[in-house]
């Protein structure tokens, strides 16, 4: 059985070098040891802890995914912007609100997915997901009227709909409703 997850390997080289970039992230640096310790440690997990397959339901389209980066990192920065100045200002706090939204993509890879991305910007978390209705529940920052609430599940729905433009395949598009 390991045997087998050490040839599985081969297909999951790509993940195996953002483990160990990330590793190198949160290491300060890049050297040797952090080059040699991440690896190491990516391996261990990738032959302890196999990820279930979900290549049938990704493919990368470079242009589509450089423009959901660069609007994830601008959603970032805006939200911590807003987020900062509401933590400074005097006064009352914003209000806020578990809102739910159900994604267009049945998956469970882009439910995850937009649920960590939605948590990375700042000013939203996910509390659940249920996996068999495709629901999101996130508790937002500043979602105190309809309107507001609203323009939060556009934000989801948007982020989820970048995403599978920039990752998913074409059957996974046609099940959202994208094709």
């Amino acid at each position: 059985m390991i045997v087998r997850r050490l040839r599985d390997l081969r297909r999951s080289w790509l993940w195996m070098m953002l483990s160990v970039a990330l590793w190198c992230l949160l290491w300060g640096g890049i050297d040797l040891k952090n080059l040699l310790g991440g690896l190491a440690v990516a391996l261990a997990v990738f032959v302890l802890f196999p990820m279930p397959p979900t290549g049938h339901e990704l493919t990368l389209r470079p242009l589509r995914f450089t423009r959901f980066a660069l609007r994830f990192l601008a959603d970032c920065t805006v939200s911590a912007v807003q987020v900062g100045y509401f933590a400074l200002r005097p006064g009352p706090q914003p209000p806020s609100s578990v809102i739910a939204v159900t994604m267009a993509s049945r998956s469970d890879f882009f439910l995850t997915f937009t649920g960590v991305l939605c948590t990375l910007i700042p000013g939203s978390v996910v509390v659940e997901a249920q996996r068999a209705t495709g629901t999101l529940f996130l508790h937002t920052f500043n979602a105190g009227t309809p309107e507001a609430v609203e323009r939060a599940r556009a934000s989801v729905r948007a982020q989820e709909e970048r995403l599978l433009w920039a990752v998913g395949r074409r059957e996974v598009l046609e099940e959202a409703g994208l094709r």
